[in-house]
């Protein structure tokens, strides 16, 4: 598409959120950035021509492409004079997964992924792990639909099948055992810092686990058309996100007694969810058109700080707080910069 005709006083002021994967929709903002004519204004990431879907004199809403470098990409409109902005592009770690949960990393930031599968289907690979290199390898076999993963205070492997009800303690050499099973179609998983195990069961039920594999319900709630996820908090308290038909759907948290409360009622798709080293909530939106992963603030309200296509789960690596987010097939590392992301040529940010 050739450029347009925009007019001189074109400026970009923000962009929205400030980092995105590909697929991800983001907000250009400004001033003058279409022109008077009906052709649409170019705008590109790096070296990138991104589809713009919404348009105005101070909005454009736009697709970002892929095979973009990632990181620092700056962002450009046609005829816009002045500042440059700039996209923080996650970069692709992984391909070829099934992912339905959230990745996991380990205390020396190595990532584990899972090929889950159709229902039933035994694949090749149930987990892979990524090294901080980049090297990918598979790590373990034989647990089918393999779910979700989740380390326990000794930095143990846990893994849950959808299929089978059960969750395995996995070794180091990738060799695994049952813990317990008979839990119903088991999905988030997370450990309490005392080594109490938390599975939810998409059916509706919330499983408390003692060390010797004993399951006993925990609390109830709505049952999910797609999987239960689960985060341990700061507070002491068992996070859940689950997936309904409704509008809106629900982020909860669960109290030691099993007492629930609804935190936040904004989401349309909710699914993993995690907290950063700060104590601050983030989750997983897969609803087209506003998915991406959001910052939960403390009144209630979500924040999108990424941008991205249809996310499934993240995870915060603890070596350097660099975030992993994943949609079915692919994973992508990022970071989430509080830096303003327009600076003028002189490199100062835009007051």
């Amino acid at each position: 598409m050739p450029p347009s005709s925009v007019g001189a006083r074109s400026r970009i002021a923000a962009v929205h959120p400030i980092s995105a994967t590909e697929g991800g929709r983001i907000t250009v903002e400004g001033t003058h950035l279409t022109s008077q004519g009906k052709q649409l204004p170019e705008v590109r990431l790096g070296g990138q021509c991104a589809h713009v879907v919404r348009a105005s004199a101070q909005l454009l809403s736009v697709i970002v492409p892929p095979g973009l470098e990632g990181d620092h990409t700056p962002v450009r409109v046609s005829g816009a004079v002045g500042e440059t902005a700039f996209l923080n592009v996650g970069v692709t770690v992984a391909t070829g997964l099934h992912q339905v949960d959230n990745p996991v990393i380990d205390s020396d930031g190595t990532l584990y992924l899972t090929y889950s599968g159709a229902r039933g289907e035994q694949a090749p690979v149930s987990v892979f792990r990524v090294q901080r290199d980049g090297f990918r390898e598979p790590f373990l076999s034989g647990i089918p639909n393999a779910t979700s993963m989740t380390f326990s205070p000794d930095g143990r492997l846990y893994v849950s099948s959808r299929f089978e009800g059960t969750v395995y303690r996995v070794a180091p050499d990738g060799s695994f055992e049952i813990l317990v099973s008979e839990l119903g179609i088991a999905c988030g998983l997370a450990f309490s810092p005392d080594g109490t195990l938390y599975v939810g069961d998409r059916s509706g039920t919330v499983f408390r686990v003692g060390t010797a594999g004993h399951a006993i319900p925990f609390a109830t709630l709505p049952a999910s058309v797609a999987a239960f996820h689960l985060a341990w908090g700061p507070d002491d308290a068992l996070y859940v996100t689950s997936p309904t038909l409704s509008t809106y759907d629900r982020v909860y948290r669960v109290d030691h007694t099993g007492k629930i409360d609804e935190i936040c009622s904004c989401f349309g798709r909710p699914q993993g969810l995690a907290f950063d080293r700060h104590g601050r909530l983030y989750v997983a939106e897969a609803l087209a058109g506003a998915s991406g992963i959001y910052r939960v603030e403390s009144n209630g309200s979500a924040v999108r700080v990424l941008a991205a296509g249809a996310i499934v789960g993240l995870a915060f690596d603890p070596t350097d707080e660099s975030l992993v987010v994943v949609s079915n097939d692919t994973a992508y590392r990022t970071t989430l910069s509080a830096a303003s992301n327009v600076s003028s040529r002189e490199g100062r940010p835009l007051s």
